[in-house]
């Protein structure tokens, strides 16, 4: 059974500890705020608390400092996980998200070595990789999106009894990846003009767009809104294999991932209708369809069809 801080006094520097990672997140990351506010207030605090570590790695590896100046934060941010993970962490420690993360790790069992393999991928990026296939990007996803997914998944934790439940890693995991793939697609444009590009070198050859993004309208002579259909599609059956998660969770936690995922697919919808917006600019949804995405998700909706799915298939 899982400890929760529920059943524990936290202290005040803790809890405001706790706070400075709620205000992160809020700040920053408004999809995934969505999701977590459905979460019992200890779960939330934890996954704040990932979510302001793992914010502050992507910040290092976006920033604007030399590359060797990013590795050497990288590695301090290894080497604060560390501490983490030795209990060398105190509660008066300067650094608030240390704190909270230090106390989430204690009250819950989460797999802190997906934060160094987040790490990891960042320092792809820094290193300004390419990818040559979906098997070659697939490394980088599990390391930025999967990790996050497992990481995730020791807080929410499953349901005792839950048939399958040895495969929810895999399943997190693959919802991670999901809802990078739809990142990727997202921020194509943003990326290119940042320097980056992230889909696979093979899928732009086949679609005649190797000559990049780097305006609001397509390579001449390209496919474009195929290519992006291709991925679509990708992105879908990713999906469809992660929410096989969703009945292996409690109501609420269920709830939680139901609508972080939720609005990523709807983003997903939006860029298959019209593919080249993601040239135009960042595509989003309006507040209002976020929150039917969190309603659906505390209504089990989407727990209910994947179980029903999987009866079928067993049947």
């Amino acid at each position: 059974m899982i400890r929760t801080v529920e059943s524990e006094h936290v202290s005040a520097p803790v809890l405001a500890a706790y706070s400075y990672c709620e205000a992160v997140t809020g700040q920053q990351a408004r999809n995934f705020a969505y999701g977590i506010r459905l979460l019992p207030t200890p779960k939330r605090r934890a996954m704040s608390a990932l979510y302001a570590l793992s914010r502050r790695v992507d910040d290092i590896g976006d920033g604007e400092l030399p590359g060797e100046a990013k590795v050497a934060r990288l590695e301090d941010t290894r080497a604060l996980l560390a501490r983490v993970r030795e209990g060398a962490v105190e509660e008066d420690d300067t650094d608030p998200v240390a704190v909270a993360l230090a106390h989430a790790s204690r009250a819950f069992p989460i797999p802190l070595g997906g934060l160094d393999e987040l790490i990891d991928g960042v320092q792809m990026d820094v290193r300004g990789e390419t990818y040559e296939t979906w098997d070659d990007l697939k490394v980088y996803c599990r390391c930025v999106a999967g990790a996050i997914g497992r990481l995730s998944l020791g807080v929410f934790g499953t349901e005792p009894g839950a048939r399958g439940a040895e495969r929810a890693p895999e399943y997190a995991d693959t919802l991670g990846l999901a809802l990078q793939l739809t990142n990727i697609l997202r921020d194509v444009r943003e990326d290119a003009q940042g320097g980056r590009t992230y889909l696979p070198a093979d899928d732009l050859a086949k679609f005649g767009c190797s000559a990049g993004f780097g305006g609001p309208t397509p390579p001449e002579g390209s496919d474009f809104a195929g290519l992006v259909h291709f991925e679509v599609r990708r992105a879908r059956a990713l999906f469809a294999e992660g929410y096989r998660l969703l009945p292996m969770l409690d109501r609420r936690s269920g709830a939680c991932v139901a609508a972080m995922a939720g609005i990523y697919r709807r983003l997903l919808d939006r860029i298959e209708r019209d593919p080249e917006a993601v040239l135009r600019g960042r595509v989003s949804l309006p507040g209002r369809e976020k929150a039917y995405v969190a309603v659906r998700g505390l209504s089990g909706l989407d727990t209910r069809h994947v179980s029903r799915r999987t009866v079928r298939r067993r049947a």
